[in-house]
C-alpha cells in the first residue's frame, strides 16, 4: 500500500508469508465477533496499563508534502510548516513488553523489535502552536505473538507482521532492515552512524528554533490516534520522557524508503538520533 492509501484500509491485516497459517491469523485478528466483544468489555473494565524498558530507539524524520497524505480522522488536522509536515519513523527493542502491574514478573515477557510510521496532528479547536498529537500511519513488529496480542486487545496498535525486521545498534551505529515480504508492512533499509547536530539541516531549526526543540517536537509526544479497520478512531495516552539533549546524533549513510519518496521527500534528508534507552508506559486507550 502507497502513502495516500486510507487509513482503515493500511490498518487492514495481511500476512507476510503465504499460506494457511497467514489465512487462519487474517481470519482470527479480523473477526468482528471478537472486536465487539472485547469493546463492550473494555469499556467497562480498561485494558491495564502497560511498560517496556525500551532500547535502541533510532528517530528518522523527514518533511513531506501534507497534500500526498490520506485524509486525517474527523475533528483533526496536520500540524503543516510552509505547506509541509513531519513524517517520523521510529524503530527500537522492546524491554519486558507486558502490564506493568505484574512487576518484576515482566522479566518473563518477551522483548519484540518495532517500527512506529506517523505523522503529527492538531485537533481542529486547537492552536497551530499547541502540543501535537501522533497519528500512526503504520506499525511494524517482528513477533507474531505481539501482533495478534496488539490487534486482539488494542484499537490503537493495528501492527504488520514484518517477513524480516532487523534492527542493530552497535557502537553507536544503526542498522536497520524492515522486508514486507507479501504482508503490507512498509519496507525500508537505513545504514546510520554517529553524526553532529550541525548537519542535521537548516529547515528544522529555521521550524523550530533548535536542535533540541526539533528533537523535543518529534520524541515528547503524551498521546496517539489510529484508525482501526472498521474505521473507528482510537486515542491513546502513552509516556515516553525523552531528554531532548541527551540524545545521540546519527549521520546517513544510506536509506531507501519507498514511502517517504511517495510523500514527495528524499529519503537520505532525514533528520536522525538515536535515544539509547527511556521508560516507555501506555497508559490508557479509549474509541473517539
Amino acid at each position: 500500500m502507497d502513502a495516500g492509501t486510507p487509513l482503515d484500509q493500511a490498518s487492514g491485516y495481511r500476512h507476510p508469508h503465504p499460506g494457511a497459517m497467514g489465512r487462519w491469523v487474517v481470519a482470527l485478528v479480523g473477526c468482528d465477533f471478537w472486536r465487539r466483544w472485547r469493546r463492550r468489555w473494555t469499556a467497562m473494565v480498561p485494558v491495564p496499563a502497560l511498560v517496556s524498558d525500551v532500547s535502541d530507539v533510532a528517530y528518522l524524520s523527514w518533511w513531506v508534502d501534507a497534500g500526498a497524505l490520506p485524509r486525517p480522522p474527523a475533528g483533526y488536522r496536520y500540524w503543516t510548516w510552509k505547506g509541509r509536515t513531519p513524517f517520523t519513523v521510529l524503530t527500537y527493542r522492546h524491554g519486558c513488553f507486558g502490564p506493568a502491574f505484574l512487576g518484576p514478573m515482566r522479566r518473563l515477557f518477551p522483548s519484540p523489535s518495532q517500527s512506529n510510521w506517523r505523522w503529527y496532528v492538531l485537533r481542529d479547536d486547537e492552536a497551530a502552536d499547541a502540543v501535537p498529537t501522533v497519528l500512526f500511519a503504520r506499525n511494524v513488529m517482528d513477533s507474531l505473538l505481539h501482533v495478534v496480542g496488539a490487534r486482539l486487545w488494542s484499537d490503537a496498535m493495528q501492527p504488520q507482521l514484518a517477513f524480516r525486521l532487523h534492527h542493530r545498534v552497535e557502537g553507536g551505529n544503526v542498522s536497520t532492515v524492515i522486508d514486507a515480504g507479501t504482508g503490507v508492512a512498509s519496507t525500508l533499509a537505513t545504514t546510520l552512524e554517529q553524526g553532529d547536530r550541525q548537519e542535521y539541516g537548516s529547515a528544522w531549526v529555521d521550524c523550530f528554533g533548535s536542535h533540541a526543540d526539533a528533537v523535543r517536537f518529534l520524541a515528547c509526544q503524551d498521546a496517539a490516534i489510529a484508525v482501526a479497520p472498521d474505521a473507528r478512531v482510537a486515542y491513546t495516552k502513552i509516556s515516553l520522557p525523552i531528554d531532548p539533549d541527551a540524545v545521540t546524533p546519527l549521520r546517513v549513510i544510506d536509506i531507501a524508503c519507498p514511502m517517504v519518496a511517495q510523500m514527495g521527500a528524499s529519503p537520505a534528508e532525514a533528520f536522525c538520533f538515536l535515544v539509547p534507552r527511556v521508560a516507555f508506559r501506555v497508559v490508557s486507550e479509549q474509541l473517539l
